[in-house]
């Protein structure tokens, strides 16, 4: 193996397709196809699956290719650090349930370490979906909580994908409402409180289990039910409706804008929100400047 060949393989991956990966690396098809072949055949792995449609990635290929990206990425570090020179773009990638300091981490990471040519990913999206993504090292991070109901089953998922979790910090439960809503007065609500108006919470896709919701007490009794896909979409409804989701209570005005506000909810329950890592993978230097930045905002 070399990195020559690591950097072929990511290449023919993230353009999809031998012929056009070979002009972007400057070398002949043949050459680039041997190359591949020769990386699969030391390994005794099978990276792409090829047909007359082109090629994809295969399951332990996308397994290899995370392994592939991290060892480059490190390379990349140590070139910068002693020679000074730059190649190629600074990447990271970030899964996360919807939490604005979890943004503005990956903006202050961004302005501190995107470079001068990078390409940064921030996924948020379904809890399923984050443990997956980092298992497979599409993500080198993910955000996401634990309680008391969902924690025996996450824990579970995690083990099984070779996956640990590391508190940030615990929040008590509250309730986002726009500023002109019936409850906006109030010092703190009660689910009695809630029940007239529409609860929004976001979509799990194929895992929509109550233990992989994003908001706490997915369980409890709820006539009015919206689910949507995002972040701006949700606040939009939780305005326009006078509905309410529940959440950490961290909320940033800059993000959300000055209409949504946090409103402690009076239940006995908690959020202890936290990140995963593969458990065997020493964290990237941007990961750690991540998790730095991480803790900063929701300290």
């Amino acid at each position: 193996m070399t990195l020559k060949q690591l950097r072929y393989a990511v290449v023919v991956a993230d353009v999809g397709n031998i012929t056009e990966a070979a002009g972007k690396l400057f070398i002949a098809q043949p050459s680039l196809t041997s190359a591949i072949r020769e990386l699969e055949s030391e390994y005794g792995i099978q990276i792409f699956n090829r047909s007359n449609r082109g090629i994809e990635v295969t399951a332990e290929g996308e397994e290899f290719l995370g392994y592939a990206r991290q060892v480059l990425e490190q390379a990349d570090l140590i070139e910068e650090r002693y020679t000074g020179s730059v190649s190629g773009k600074t990447r990271f990638c970030v899964s996360s349930q919807h939490y604005s300091f979890a943004v503005e981490a990956f903006v202050e990471l961004l302005k501190a370490h995107g470079g001068n040519k990078y390409e940064f990913h921030m996924r948020e999206t379904q809890t399923y979906d984050i443990i997956d993504d980092v298992s497979h090292l599409r993500s080198e991070i993910g955000i996401l909580y634990l309680n008391e109901f969902n924690e025996t089953v996450i824990r579970k998922t995690l083990r099984d994908n070779d996956l640990i979790f590391e508190p940030l910090f615990k929040a008590k439960p509250h309730v986002f409402i726009g500023n002109t809503s019936p409850l906006a007065k109030k010092k703190y609500l009660t689910l009695d409180d809630l029940k007239p108006y529409p609860r929004l919470s976001y979509e799990q896709g194929s895992h929509n289990s109550f233990y992989f919701s994003e908001e706490i007490l997915s369980t409890a009794d709820c006539d009015k039910e919206l689910i949507v896909k995002d972040r701006a979409t949700l606040f939009n409804l939780l305005i326009g409706l006078n509905g309410y989701t529940i959440c950490s209570g961290v909320i940033n005005e800059e993000l959300n804008g000055p209409n949504i506000i946090a409103k402690p909810l009076k239940v006995d329950d908690y959020m202890q929100i936290g990140y995963i890592l593969p458990a065997r993978i020493h964290p990237s230097f941007l990961t750690e400047e991540y998790i730095r930045f991480l803790k900063n905002f929701s300290a």
